[in-house]
């Protein structure tokens, strides 16, 4: 199983619900830890990371916030983790010398980074959006 941090795990929920109020202007902090239960000291931090890498817009002011730089279809979970955590690496790329077990199992593990790759690059924010948004939905009973 790959293990997301806290920090990674957070950062995704904390795009999300900018993606899910995108268009509403900017979004106050508060109101994201609030909605995502994430500690709002730790939000601070990693909004300044998203900021960083070019993926928010933080604006100052009574009517201030945060705003997405990004359309939601366009922002992949990929992008984001890697601007909180680095790249998204499961093998050390450096120059492994070793026997031909070695060989045989850093190719097993090119294979799974390849295929974390493919997943965390074609799932875009507007596509957990509309996930999430099919979970919300008030369940109707048939009589």
């Amino acid at each position: 199983m790959m293990h997301i941090s806290a920090k990674g795990d957070y950062g995704l929920r904390a795009v999300l619900d900018l993606c899910l109020h995108d268009g509403e202007g900017p979004i106050l902090r508060t109101d994201i830890a609030a909605r995502q239960h994430i500690p709002e000291a730790y939000l601070v931090q990693l909004l300044n990371l998203l900021r960083k890498a070019g993926l928010v817009h933080s604006i100052r002011g009574p009517k201030g916030g945060h705003v997405l730089l990004k359309r939601p279809d366009e922002l992949t979970v990929e992008e984001v983790l890697a601007a909180l955590e680095g790249p998204v690496n499961l093998v050390d790329k450096r120059e492994q010398g070793g026997d031909a077990g070695t060989d045989v199992l850093k190719e097993v593990w090119e294979a799974v980074g390849s295929a974390v790759h493919e997943v965390l690059s074609s799932v875009t924010f507007a596509d957990l959006c509309q996930k999430y948004r099919a979970h919300q939905m008030p369940v109707t009973f048939r009589i």
